[in-house]
């Protein structure tokens, strides 16, 4: 393991704003004490990361292509598109998330902390359920971007981020880095402890861990870890036809572009399970990325021929620019004032972090990978169903010959860690390629990158192709280098 230091400046530097920061930044002994549920509950509203991955990870992507318009591209897409390090900390950059990760990170220990020190009383089990799986989230969301795919017969060597345990109570510590595989177990012991104690009863219960949003992400880990008995077990309660718990897209086609827009990252849409308010100005970027969704690749995505059905998506991509780049509208910036004379603020970005959406397609993947397959055909076909024009329930039906014929295996493609029948490789690949476009712009397509082990071609006009391999080392971003300067040793290249 490699050691390194952090600070308690560098871990709160981009946390909002309240009296619970103002608390993480003061010396220990004259911190408020946190001595109520209320105190405590305060302080874990900033347990969660204040950044947005979604445009670092979503440019790294094979969703992402060159428009070819020269005067659109920034500095930070072109080397988000290129797999390239970024030294500037700013808004939206993978230095900034991982800020982001360690002070919500900080936030949770000190309310851990102080329910261990009031003596763990049972009153405060709901707090500790939120702050463990808060705590196991950012250390999750850390290793999936800094640290090369789960694999369990290299994860005991391999590099994984530093696991924090303990509130800060210095101002520098010296922290060792943990293995992929500490670091998984670290994340499952605070996820299984947190499940026992979460619960829903919140103001705003879409914006914290309620149980729901507990278990979608207690799904998309034991996805990561090939655990199917998990994934179906904590799944059971959505079931296995979860009507109106989908997104429904037909309700986006029968309203305005800005009311559509806005209605993605509400609390009234049932799919929500976890949403966050960030520091973040990603709904600008589909005005000036050059590297993004284009037109003219349009239909790689989302053509007709791009569903099993061969019918028109009820997604609805638009453009700014006459079809040059397009996007599926689902950000809406939220510009809050913070010196109304002087017109300046921070602008904020509200984004679903967990949904039903994707609960219910890792239960559709963990009923393949335990080989049930006629269950798997019957939650395809409803999920495809809600997502596509004139579907047709004589008709329209899934069976395993459509499936291998219009997604047919093929070797050294898709290679997670386990071993996949030729059968399982094309349902395999069925459900990534849903799962692509459902999440369009949102970033999760760069996990299933790096957990079937995909090679993808950037192309860039007139320049040779980028090649991401199977295994590239570059699958791992790069450390921050205001973080490996201070003695953290760096992703291998």
């Amino acid at each position: 393991m490699r050691t390194f230091k952090i600070t308690t400046l560098l871990l709160i530097v981009l946390t909002v704003s309240s009296s619970c920061d103002d608390f993480l930044s003061e010396i220990p002994d004259n911190r408020t004490q946190l001595d109520t549920p209320e105190k405590i509950s305060e302080l874990l509203v900033n347990a969660y990361p204040n950044a947005n991955y979604m445009e670092f990870a979503e440019t790294m992507t094979d969703n992402v292509f060159d428009s070819g318009d020269l005067t659109l591209t920034t500095n930070k897409n072109s080397q988000n598109y290129n797999w390239e390090m970024q030294e500037d900390i700013q808004q939206d950059s993978p230095s900034d998330y991982w800020d982001a990760c360690y002070s919500a990170i900080a936030h949770a220990n000190q309310a851990l902390d102080a329910i261990n020190k009031l003596g763990n009383p049972a009153n405060l089990n709901p707090q500790k359920g939120e702050a463990l799986l808060a705590r196991a989230y950012s250390h999750f969301m850390l290793v999936t971007f800094w640290s090369q795919r789960y694999n369990p017969s290299t994860a005991t060597t391999d590099l994984g981020i530093p696991y924090v345990l303990e509130p800060e109570e210095v101002l520098v510590k010296k922290y060792t880095r943990n293995t992929v595989a500490e670091v998984f177990n670290f994340i499952e012991k605070d996820l299984e402890e947190g499940l026992k104690y979460v619960n829903s009863d919140y103001k705003l219960p879409k914006f914290h861990f309620n149980k729901a949003a507990a278990k979608a992400f207690a799904s998309r880990f034991y996805l990561i870890k090939g655990d199917w008995n998990k994934v179906i077990e904590v799944s059971d309660e959505l079931g296995n036809k979860p009507e109106g718990q989908l997104r429904d897209y037909q309700s986006y086609l029968d309203v305005d572009f800005n009311t559509g827009q806005r209605k993605y990252s509400q609390e009234s849409e049932s799919t929500n399970l976890l949403i966050a308010s960030v520091s973040s100005v990603y709904s600008r970027s589909f005005y000036s990325n050059r590297f993004q969704l284009t037109g003219a690749d349009r239909d790689i995505l989302f053509g007709n021929g791009a569903n099993l059905f061969n019918k028109e998506w009820l997604y609805r991509p638009l453009s700014y620019n006459g079809q040059i780049t397009i996007f599926v509208p689902k950000f809406t910036e939220y510009f809050r004032i913070t010196n109304a004379n002087a017109g300046i603020g921070q602008p904020y970005d509200a984004i679903v972090l967990l949904s039903n959406d994707e609960y219910y397609l890792n239960r559709i993947e963990a009923h393949v990978m335990t080989n049930q397959i006629a269950t798997a055909n019957e939650e395809l076909e409803y999920f495809i169903s809600k997502r596509i024009k004139g579907y047709n329930a004589s008709t329209d039906k899934v069976t395993e010959l459509k499936i291998v014929t219009k997604y047919p295996a093929v070797d050294d493609e898709y290679t997670p860690f386990y071993n996949l029948t030729s059968v399982q490789k094309s349902y395999i690949k069925a459900i990534a390629e849903l799962r692509r476009r459902e999440f369009i712009h949102e970033g999760l397509r760069w996990i299933d990158i790096k957990r079937f082990a995909l090679k993808i071609t950037h192309k860039s006009y007139n320049q040779p192709d980028n090649i991401l391999l199977k295994d590239d080392k570059r699958k791992a971003i790069q450390i921050p280098l205001h973080v490996s300067n201070t003695g953290l040793e760096k992703n291998p290249r």
